[in-house]
Formats: C-alpha cells, sequence, structure tokens
C-alpha cells in the first residue's frame, strides 16, 4: 500500500473555485452533503425523511416523509406529504444528484434502490424509477449504504455481500439517469465498508467501515452475545486517490468508525469520524509531510455514537448516541482536543443528526435499524442555538408512518429554478 503525496493545492482550487461558480444561494442543506452538490445556505423549507415502514401501521411500507420545518408556515412541524414504495427493504440513507433534482435512497435488506423526483414539486417528492439490479449490477455487492454525489454520477458504498454476507464489499458507481458504470472493491487489507467522503482540494476519499448483513440484520440483543460475530466488525478508514479511486493509504481505527465529516474550511486538512464499538471520537489529519493518520482524541463513554455532524465553521461537532439518546456538542476549535459544552437528552435513543448550513438549527431522528430499535415511539426532534443553548423548537411524531431515519433538507426555491 503507497502511502500519501501532497497534493497540488492550486489544482485544489481550481476546483473549489468551479464548484463555487456553479453553486446557487437560495436553498438549504446540511453541511454533509457532497461538494459536488450547488453550495446552499438560508432557510430550508423541508425535510425529507427516510422512513422503515412498520408492519400493521398504515400500508406498512418503506416511505419518503416531507416534513414542513419553515417557522412562518401554517403547517410548521408537520408531516405534510408521504411517498411510499411497494414493501419493506430495510430503508436507511439517501442522497441527492449533483443537480438536485432527483434523491436516491436504499434499503440495506434486498439492495433495492427507489429514485425520487424531488424538483418537480418539492414539497411532494415523486418516485420515479426503482432499481432492483444493484446486487447483479455490481458482481455482488450487498446493502447499498451511502448515497455520494459526483458530477454526473452516483457514488454508492455498501456493506457486504451476495457470496457469504459478510463485511467484505466495496463501492458502486451508477449514471444519474440510473446506468451502472462500475464497481470498486475494497482493499483486501481493509475488506470493510460503510461511509464514504471527498474533499475535492485535496484530491482524497475517506471510507470508513462497519459489518455485513449476516450481523446488522439480526437482534442487537442476539448480537451482542455472539463473541465470534462480535469480532466482524471493521477496524479500518482507507484514504484513497479521489480522482483515480485508488487506494493510498488504510488507517487503523478500532470499533466500527462509521459517519465520516470533513472539516468544511478549505485550509483545514482533517475529517472526524466516531468509532461505534470503541465509544471515540477519532480525528483523520494530514501531516506535514502529506501522510495521513488516525488519532483517539475523545472518550464518548458508554454509549453508542451512530452519527456526527460539523459546524459550517468547523467550530463544533455533534455526536447522536443511540443507546442513551443523548445529543453531545464538543467545541473543535482546537481538533486535537475537543471540549465537550453542552449535551442533551433528545429521547430514549438517537440516530441520525443534522445541520443547518447556517449553523443554527439542528434536526435529529431516533431509529436505527429494525432489529436494533428499541421499543418506542419514533419521531424527528428540531433544535435551535439560541442565547448560546440548544432550545427544543418541535418533536414531529412518526407513529403513524413508520421508523424516522435519514434526513435531506428541501426548499420551494428548487422548483422555481427548474421551471
Amino acid at each position: 500500500m503507497k502511502h500519501t503525496t501532497f497534493v497540488t493545492r492550486s489544482r485544489g482550487w481550481l476546483w473549489l473555485l468551479a464548484i463555487t461558480l456553479m453553486a446557487g444561494s437560495a436553498f438549504a442543506d446540511e453541511t454533509c452533503q457532497s461538494p459536488f452538490l450547488p453550495k446552499v445556505t438560508g432557510q430550508e423549507d423541508y425535510v425529507y425523511v427516510w422512513t422503515l415502514g412498520i408492519k400493521g401501521v398504515g400500508d406498512g411500507n418503506d416511505s419518503l416523509v416531507t416534513v414542513d420545518v419553515h417557522p412562518k408556515s401554517k403547517t410548521y412541524g408537520q408531516i405534510i406529504h408521504r411517498a411510499p414504495v411497494p414493501g419493506r427493504h430495510e430503508a436507511h440513507h439517501a442522497g441527492f444528484t449533483d443537480d438536485r433534482r432527483h434523491l436516491w435512497a436504499g434499503g440495506l435488506d434486498d439492495s433495492y434502490i427507489f429514485i425520487f423526483d424531488v424538483a418537480s414539486d418539492p414539497a411532494r417528492p415523486k418516485l420515479v424509477k426503482t432499481i432492483t439490479s444493484f446486487v447483479k449490477d455490481t458482481g455482488g455487492l450487498v446493502g447499498p449504504h451511502t448515497f455520494y454525489a459526483l458530477p454526473g454520477r452516483m457514488l454508492i458504498t455498501a456493506l457486504s455481500n451476495a457470496n457469504d454476507s459478510s463485511g467484505r464489499t466495496g463501492l458502486a458507481e451508477y449514471s444519474n439517469e440510473g446506468r451502472f458504470i462500475r464497481t470498486i472493491w475494497m482493499p483486501k487489507e481493509a475488506p470493510y465498508g460503510y461511509d464514504v467522503r471527498v474533499n475535492i482540494n485535496l484530491n482524497r476519499m475517506l471510507t470508513s467501515s462497519f459489518t455485513g448483513k449476516k450481523n446488522f440484520m439480526r437482534p442487537l440483543g442476539e448480537l451482542i452475545k455472539d463473541t465470534e460475530a462480535m469480532k466482524e466488525f471493521g477496524d479500518t478508514v482507507v484514504v484513497w486517490d479521489f480522482h483515480a479511486r485508488k487506494p493510498l493509504q488504510v488507517l487503523q481505527v478500532p470499533g466500527a468508525p462509521l459517519e465520516l465529516r470533513w472539516a468544511l474550511q478549505p485550509n483545514h486538512y482533517y475529517a472526524f469520524t466516531a468509532a461505534a464499538l470503541a465509544h471515540q471520537l477519532v480525528l483523520i489529519h494530514q501531516q506535514e509531510d502529506g501522510i495521513w493518520a488516525a488519532r483517539s482524541v475523545a472518550d464518548l463513554g458508554d454509549t453508542l455514537p451512530v452519527d456526527i455532524s460539523i459546524a459550517p465553521d468547523d467550530s463544533k461537532l455533534y455526536v447522536a448516541s443511540f443507546m442513551d439518546g443523548k445529543l453531545r456538542v464538543y467545541d473543535i476549535s482546537n481538533p486535537f482536543e475537543p471540549k465537550l459544552i453542552e449535551q442533551i437528552r433528545v429521547g430514549e435513543t438517537a440516530n441520525m443528526v443534522s445541520e443547518s448550513w447556517d449553523g443554527t438549527r439542528l434536526y435529529v431522528t431516533n431509529s436505527l435499524l429494525s432489529k436494533w430499535d428499541k421499543p418506542g415511539d419514533y419521531w424527528l426532534k428540531a433544535y435551535a442555538w439560541e442565547n448560546g443553548k440548544l432550545v427544543h423548537k418541535f418533536t414531529t411524531d412518526f407513529n403513524s408512518v413508520g421508523r424516522a431515519h435519514l434526513m435531506n433538507f428541501g426548499s420551494k426555491a428548487l422548483r422555481a429554478k427548474s421551471e
């Protein structure tokens, strides 16, 4: 495995300039989106929630649920639309295409992919295409997880494979129209996969690692008692040459490093991840010689960190913890020494957390996986910073529609731009 070399910064700045010139500023977005999406700011109108269906609740199907989140709206905090898909597929993650006209959403169980039109009527997304051939297309990848926009393409991480349902897996690329392009298997030294994030300024891509289908589709209580199964979790972050899609380094990050979040300021050459089983906040940083390193910078306590979100100015990092239902806020002004500055208990469990681009609003959901969730209510909760404190703004009850999972932001302005 080759080590990284210093990237030419001027070339990176040209990429950033190109993206900036393409960018609009009419609608809002969470900070974790691909840099190839239009740069977005301001007040979001909608939160799209990819939602797991529950047997016996309504039609029981997975669905894309639209919640009105504009404070001046008469339906603020309410579900205003639901776009169901046929059946239950372990709805999990979703992501926009680079033109933001479509949202791709995946099912971890049967590897179905659902494509929604979110531009024609942003308040009422419409299912326009279903891809049922992901496993066949990709040569055996299973469990599409992260949907990450590239120019004209969708980059998809998978969690498993069709041969033995272990964590050996890879990445797939499709065109925006849904045509399969290629599969990139994870390196033998680091066969597990989970999240993917790109830093275009550095020409670097990071991938993290989780576990295979035979683990994530088992009841959690049963799984944690199986000593051998608990050994089959990833412990690596891979650093890639983004343009070549070639692995350059394998970093050891014990304990299933999950979501990856690059620092957003152009002179910050680092990213964060949270190792779920090791309860550690980990800094992935570029050293002066250009080589990348991983370093644990905070102990998150006896919990299960499942999602993180970074502030747009790289001042804060939010960590959602599943088992204790807490949202922790860290001051990361010094990324090597994060400081816990606030924590709130949002519920019995907490899962996904998304922050607005202006750094003032947060949204949290509480469903993780159908066989890992605790019995109870399902919801979307909104918070806002007021006088230096996180203040609860509303709770949207999801019990009549399913288990609220991943969030993406939408805006009325998108329709205006498309017309």
